[in-house]
């Protein structure tokens, strides 16, 4: 969630290009869909193939337009439920592509041999902690949606979806600047354990609600 002082600095930029979009014949849903599949086109292009910094600012180019599609429909007072759904959906698949990116490259530097940037059991750990912390992020997502369905608001926990992605995002940046591939590993496992202590907190706050 961007901080209220962060969010007037990015409107002076955004409304401008939201208002050119939906001038120019584009709605925020096709703007949405285009950013979830600039997102894993980028992801499954760059970072397989270790360009983790090139990866990084794409992405994180069309992740930004996360911040268009809802300014649009903002705009167009058009904000509907299918709008959520799709933006929420897509936002799912986004973050699956940039975890599925960075395992695969794990998977190929284990098969590479000597010409390797990672031994074979070093990435072997990144890639168990990268797919660990994909099946948590779809606990932590699906964990609020169950919630929701029995009627209990269960949006919160240390880390959602944004600290989730910031945290994979700049440490593939940073990585792709030069640090060592191990702050990588950490960094996986770090989502991991995030993650799994917010599918706890939500149960919690549903545990309370529900008795």
């Amino acid at each position: 969630m961007l901080n209220r002082h962060v969010r007037p600095v990015l409107a002076r930029v955004v409304d401008p290009v939201a208002r050119g979009l939906l001038r120019a014949g584009v709605g925020p849903d096709a703007v949405t869909v285009v950013g979830m599949l600039g997102v894993v086109v980028a992801s499954l292009w760059f970072f397989p193939r270790g360009q983790f910094l090139a990866g990084t600012l794409v992405v994180t180019v069309f992740v930004l337009s996360d911040l268009l599609d809802g300014t649009m429909a903002r705009l167009q007072q058009r904000q509907s439920q299918w709008g959520a759904y799709l933006d929420s959906t897509c936002d799912r698949i986004g973050d699956a592509a940039v975890l599925l990116g960075i395992g695969w490259w794990a998977l190929r530097s284990a098969s590479d041999g000597v010409d390797a940037p990672l031994s074979a059991d070093h990435a072997t750990v990144l890639g168990v902690l990268t797919l660990s912390g994909l099946v948590v992020g779809f606990l932590v997502s699906y964990a609020r949606a169950r919630a929701e369905g029995l009627g209990v608001r269960a949006d919160i926990g240390i880390a959602e979806r944004a600290e989730r992605l910031i945290l994979v995002l700049v440490a593939t940046g940073l990585v792709g600047l030069g640090l060592p591939h191990v702050a990588l590993t950490i960094a996986m496992g770090v989502l991991t354990v995030l993650g799994l202590v917010t599918v706890g907190q939500r149960s919690l706050a549903v545990r309370r609600e529900v008795g």
